[in-house]
């Protein structure tokens, strides 16, 4: 890793602060504080009944535009419970009053069903309730978690107050080689920076490494930048971005770039042509290591999904390594498709068949897992791998389990042999 200072007396902007200088109608630069126009909304259902509650508080009437807004019910999607359920009951009767989208249960996880809504891409600037809203980086948009107070406020007004955060630029040189994956990547630049390396600044990804990754894999890390402390993880858009968007959108976009004089709080730099399989052990999200260092951990439970790791490229890789195989005896094997058009086309594609017949139990499209609402909660004393984004104590659902993260691949691989294995052994 080489590291360089790049602070002066440029003019040239980063991509923050040119989406913000043109969301206020300032010429703002980082650290200054501006009130911006979002262009998009979201709330999902462990977040949105405190929102809607807070606009009530607020003497909130009308959604400053229904058709910017979107409420998801992904957390707990059925509802486990009856308080569930009541919470679930007021997202749907607020969205139907006040006109705004809702995507009810089966739908899929809010990070993959925003990006598929057509309504996000260059350019774009979007607040969410909801941590890893940072995902949506990936397509050039600024976008940013805020608490379900401000969300309320925003809904009302359909504007934001933000400081300007810093850029850190993140330069990932050469090619990812095979077996390892757009979440080894990030786990290892996590792993570098550790969880609070990048506090209330903006993650800029660039460099060949990036270029190479599919939409799939940069959805992958921009997803992760909050787990560094991020306020958003940034790319820019090329060519993969805005196919990606078409099958989407017939939307005109205008991509923004940073300015090659743009001031950098830091710029890193990475050569990641001989990375080797990343795993973050208990509890940390950035506690990374060479999968070199943890081969042979058993394992009780193998989980694929969430917003990190649930979309189709990720099920096509897991069912490649399974196919004709089948899970060890002693590994419940979960898979959370992201969405519902994610697991359309995975049955489309025979891969929910494959993933099925290895001894996967496929479960609703969602976040049940991940959060520790429902479908798949450990028992005390078991460890599980999964492709989620945190590993905290309790993250799952039970304080007393063990959560390791890993690729895809990995988490397929280690099904099969009830171990942590490396996925290079199998991949074809």
């Amino acid at each position: 890793m080489k590291t360089t200072l790049e602070r002066g007396i440029n003019l040239g902007k980063t991509i923050i602060e040119k989406i913000l200088s043109a969301h206020s109608g300032q010429d703002c630069r980082a650290n200054d504080i501006v009130v911006a126009q979002v262009d998009y909304i979201m709330g999902q259902d462990g977040t949105s009944p405190l929102a809607i509650r807070a606009f009530e508080n607020m003497n909130g009437k009308e959604l400053f535009d229904p058709d910017k807004v979107a409420l998801v019910i992904d957390h707990s999607a059925p509802s486990p419970l009856e308080g569930v359920s009541a919470l679930h009951k007021l997202m749907r009767e607020f969205a139907k009053q006040k006109g705004c989208h809702l995507y009810d249960i089966g739908a899929g996880v809010c990070h993959q069903l925003i990006p598929e809504s057509g309504q996000v891409g260059p350019g774009s600037l979007v607040i969410g309730a909801d941590s890893h809203t940072c995902t949506y980086g990936a397509l050039n948009a600024f976008s940013t978690g805020v608490g379900s107070t401000d969300l309320a406020g925003g809904l009302i007004s359909g504007k934001m107050w933000f400081k300007v955060p810093e850029t850190v630029k993140f330069v990932c040189h050469g090619v990812l080689p095979p077996g390892v994956y757009a979440k080894d990547l990030i786990l290892y630049l996590i792993g570098q920076v550790t969880a609070d390396g990048c506090t209330y600044m903006a993650a800029e990804y660039t460099g060949e490494a990036i270029a190479a990754l599919s939409m799939e894999g940069r959805f992958t890390v921009a997803n992760m930048a909050i787990e560094m402390g991020a306020k958003a993880g940034l790319m820019e858009a090329d060519e993969k971005t805005f196919q990606w968007l078409k099958r989407y959108t017939d939307r005109e976009f205008t991509p923004v770039s940073s300015d090659a004089d743009a001031n950098y709080h830091q710029v890193l730099e990475f050569d990641v042509s001989k990375l080797e399989p990343q795993v973050a052990k208990p509890h940390r999200v950035d506690n990374v290591a060479p999968i070199s260092r943890v081969l042979g951990t058993p394992i009780q439970q193998a989980f694929i999904g969430t917003c990190t790791n649930g979309r189709l490229e990720d099920l096509r890789l897991a069912a490649s390594i399974l196919e004709g195989k089948k899970v060890h005896p002693d590994v419940r094997f979960i898979v959370a498709p992201a969405s519902r058009r994610v697991y359309l086309d995975a049955m489309a594609e025979g891969v929910i068949q494959k993933l099925v017949e290895a001894g996967a139990a496929v479960v609703t499209p969602g976040c049940g897992p991940c959060v520790g609402t429902h479908n798949g909660v450990p028992a005390d004393g078991e460890t599980v791998l999964s492709t989620a984004n945190r590993n905290f104590k309790g993250r799952m659902g039970n304080s007393n389990a063990e959560i390791y993260l890993a690729s895809p691949a990995t988490v397929a691989a280690s099904a099969l042999t009830g171990v942590i294995t490396d996925p290079r052994e199998f991949v074809k």
